[in-house]
């Protein structure tokens, strides 16, 4: 699921598909969820669920829980971000 997520979301792929992808979806709705990693990961995780869970009730706890593993993921796998204070 991360992997799929952070394909869309920040690598070119191979022959830059993924890429081609970002920028005709636009700023559009797809254009905005491909912006944000959560939310796309929620979109990646919706087909998964559908496909693999048994019933209903399954795919209620399965979605968020696929989405939200590959949240955790993301912030156990991304680099650390530094600000400078400007007044310094």
């Amino acid at each position: 699921m991360w992997r799929v997520t952070h394909l869309l979301h920040a690598e070119a792929g191979p022959f830059e598909l993924a890429a081609r992808l970002r920028a005709k979806a636009g700023g559009g709705f797809w254009g905005q969820a491909m912006d944000c990693f959560y939310c796309l990961s929620l979109w990646v995780a919706l087909p998964v669920a559908a496909l693999t869970a048994e019933s209903l009730w399954r795919f209620v706890l399965l979605w968020p829980a696929l989405s939200g593993a590959a949240c955790l993921l993301e912030q156990a796998t991304a680099r650390p971000v530094f600000y400078e204070d400007p007044k310094e």
